[in-house]
């Protein structure tokens, strides 16, 4: 993981602890475990696509152009992902920055495992659970099954405060003809 090496560089031991305090409340605060979906074109050739939808993971801390020093050292100190800076279109004059970690491996490999390491505090703590599930099951090919979809789906739809996913789990359960199903 290489987060646990660069917190491996604190200079003792209660520093390297208040790094992992500070990083776990910043998160809780200001970060975002999340799961949507895309549709694309499916078919027998598309592995990841076969019954239509992509499923989209990402793990997102969000600051103003003027507290990206913040996700800067969130950067490092987990060692994968990027900074995007986003141009606002409402009324803060600051540009949005965001640090996404959207590789499933990364996010596998690095994230999962720091904060089931050093578990987060807040009602934030549930949907980082949901969606390390989540990761889990994709990582395992469920998202390329009808029924393993649909758990997700499920599962998303209690995350996070979103909307239902009725329309979702209606199209896979096949009440719609615009889902292809290609087997297991």
């Amino acid at each position: 993981m290489g987060g646990s090496d660069n917190l491996g560089g604190a200079d003792n031991q209660q520093e390297r602890l208040v790094r992992i305090g500070w990083v776990t409340g910043f998160v809780d605060g200001e970060g975002c475990f999340s799961i949507g979906f895309a549709r694309q074109k499916g078919g027998p050739n598309r592995v990841g696509y076969k019954l239509g939808l992509q499923v989209i993971h990402r793990f997102v801390v969000t600051q103003s152009e003027s507290g990206v020093a913040a996700l800067e050292e969130l950067h490092e100190l987990f060692g994968v992902g990027r900074i995007y800076r986003f141009q606002r279109h409402d009324n803060h004059r600051e540009r949005l920055c965001q640090f996404i970690v959207n590789d499933r491996a990364d996010l596998l490999e690095t994230v999962i495992p720091f904060f089931e390491a050093h578990p987060l505090r807040s009602g934030k703590r549930a949907d980082f659970e949901k969606f390390a599930q989540i990761m889990w099951m994709v990582g395992n090919g469920c998202h390329l099954t009808r029924d393993g979809l649909i758990e997700i789906v499920e599962i998303v739809e209690t995350m996070n405060r979103r909307k239902p996913r009725q329309d979702l789990i209606r199209i896979l359960r096949g009440h719609t003809p615009k889902v292809q199903d290609t087997g297991s």
